[in-house]
């Protein structure tokens, strides 16, 4: 689902389903799970192996991928890349940092948002446009693929600025074609000298998910 949303230079691998083993961590790795729960070491350990995987497409040894700040993963030099898990879905997708700025992916159950969530995460006029595409579209639960979409956004922001973005500082317009739009409601990173107002993404829906991608280019 994820490698039909990216550019071809980046590398995506995917796990579905319960029944995937999950993997020995690196000690790293391990350490930061001593007072998880079940479910957390699973979907920890089953995305990293999927990240490791995309690391040996690339090229690259396996290497630990810790969580830093904010919970962004830490990917070897020379490497931008993003990770997603839900109930029984898994994806990692990387690239070489000379041909992508930034990734971010996001996966969700495609069902839809609780209504004291979506009033958390939505501006006004977002709202406003859901109604009109459910109204043409009642096959997609547009409210959660809005959310979706804004945690694309800000997997992909969060490497250029290391800074937060709140739900309501970006106004994301979903299309029908699969693809939507992020407006920054406040100022964007710098990329390649050039000062970013928007990122442009792509998503899409199957096997009961939603999912959602954004590529951002160089200057």
């Amino acid at each position: 689902m994820i490698e039909e949303l990216l550019p071809p230079a980046v590398v995506t691998v995917e796990a579905y389903g319960r029944d995937v083993a999950a993997p020995e961590l690196f000690p790293e790795e391990a350490a930061v799970l001593t007072r998880a729960v079940a479910k957390r070491q699973r979907e920890f350990a089953v995305v990293r192996s999927c990240a490791r995987r995309a690391m040996e497409k690339l090229g690259v040894p396996p290497q630990p991928v810790l969580p830093g700040e904010r919970g962004a993963p830490g990917w070897p030099a020379g490497l931008v890349g993003s990770m997603t898990h839900c109930d029984d879905y898994c994806a990692a997708a990387l690239v070489r940092a000379a041909d992508l700025a930034s990734v971010g992916i996001d996966a969700e159950v495609h069902e839809p948002l609780f209504e004291d969530v979506l009033s958390t995460v939505s501006l006004p006029g977002e709202v406003e446009r859901l109604r009109r595409l459910a109204d043409r579209r009642p096959d997609v639960h547009w409210d959660r693929l809005l959310f979706s979409a804004k945690e694309s956004v800000y997997k992909a922001w969060f490497p250029l600025t290391r800074e937060w973005l709140d739900f309501t500082e970006a106004d994301v317009e979903l299309a029908e074609d699969g693809r939507f739009r992020a407006a920054l409601l406040v100022p964007g990173p710098r990329v390649g000298g050039r000062r970013l107002d928007h990122f442009e993404g792509r998503w899409t829906t199957g096997r009961g998910l939603i999912a959602t991608a954004v590529a951002v280019p160089h200057a």
